[in-house]
């Protein structure tokens, strides 16, 4: 069910972005100006900042965000967030804090999600968890292996389920290595809107189950958990499903992805970002790797062996406005041991940042 969690649970840093511009308007929106200014203005700059809130806010926090995913079009995102604020402590000044939501969404091609999760950073960051839980309605776009790249054609389909997970992963003592793994079980029913004669999918991907295990090894040392301007992210997780689990058959992927970021000075931050996902078994089509790059559709580029490459470059006009740049390409490959490129593709783009 990756379709799923690619849609309601987006990548942890661009949400808390979100958030923080959200509260931005909700707490304009309530309180005078003045009152505004003097509780949210940064002491050192006298700007407007609102990073305060992943420290001290605590209650549940209404919020509202835009979804300008290709694949199921433009939506909206309803959810309520409970920032858990940790104890300070004299060896540490900060720790990251707890987040509890729960909230749904829809998008203009009939798409709708509903769910709630928890991330928890304890034990002074050596142990960290994730649990989700989702239900929902993706409408989608199934792209077929016998069209040529030029004429390629795509088939409408929905897939409905849920989606349960639970991970945990822990700090190798004294290091910047953690080692964890994942539980993921989920359900999915697929229907076609027509009914197209699809050789290349198996008719039991049309009801299927899912539960698997995942063994995960990820190195991170950023400057920020949030948003980072220096460091590095490693993760490289092998997620197995098996019947004896509770699976209808037995498939799995291999995903790596390593996230840079190397400042060259206060006003130039580069960043890259490299990523490949590869399948065994029999694996369901709406589960195959896809290229992920800004502005490509999901599901729009599948394979069994898929490679990314994509670069950022920021530059700081002002300590709170950046202009962004991006780039990238990506292949799609029949196996492992096929090296001929089935498909490549690419982007690039610029957008203003804060």
């Amino acid at each position: 069910m990756k379709v799923l969690i690619l849609q309601y649970y987006m990548d942890t840093m661009k949400f808390i972005k979100q958030v923080l511009f959200l509260l931005f308007i909700i707490s304009f929106t309530f309180q005078s100006q003045a009152q505004f200014l003097k509780k949210h203005r940064d002491s050192i700059d006298g700007a407007i900042d609102l990073s305060h809130f992943l420290k001290d806010l605590n209650g549940v926090l209404p919020i509202l965000s835009p979804i300008t995913e290709p694949a199921v079009g433009y939506g909206l995102v309803g959810a309520g967030l409970y920032f858990i604020a940790k104890e300070e402590k004299e060896e540490k000044s900060y720790q990251a804090p707890d987040i509890a939501g729960i909230g749904g969404g829809f998008t203009e091609n009939g798409t709708w999600f509903a769910g709630a999760g928890y991330i928890g950073f304890w034990k002074n960051d050596n142990l960290r968890y994730r649990g989700v839980i989702a239900v929902g309605d993706i409408s989608l776009e199934y792209f077929r292996k016998d069209n040529t790249p030029l004429l390629k054609k795509s088939e409408e389909f929905e897939v409905s389920g849920f989606v349960f997970l639970q991970q945990a992963v822990f700090r190798i003592p004294n290091s910047n290595f953690f080692a964890g793994a994942r539980y993921k079980l989920s359900h999915a029913n697929v229907d076609f809107i027509k009914d197209p004669d699809l050789p290349d999918i198996d008719f039991r991907d049309f009801d299927v189950w899912n539960s698997g295990l995942t063994a995960i090894a990820e190195y991170e040392k950023l400057d920020n958990v949030f948003s980072p301007n220096k460091g590095m992210r490693i993760h490289l997780s092998y997620e197995q499903n098996l019947e004896l689990l509770g699976s209808d058959r037995d498939w799995g992927t291999i995903d790596f992805f390593a996230n840079l970021y190397f400042p060259v000075s206060k006003a130039w931050v580069p960043s890259f970002r490299a990523a490949s996902s590869f399948t065994t078994g029999d694996i369901p089509f709406f589960a195959k790797p896809f290229i992920e790059l800004r502005g490509i559709p999901a599901m729009r580029y599948q394979g069994d062996l898929t490679l990314s490459l994509e670069t950022e470059q920021m530059i700081n006009i002002t300590p709170r406005w950046s202009l962004v740049g991006f780039g990238g390409v990506g292949n799609t490959y029949e196996s492992f041991n096929n090296y001929k490129a089935e498909e490549f593709v690419w982007n690039a783009g610029v957008a203003l940042d804060i």
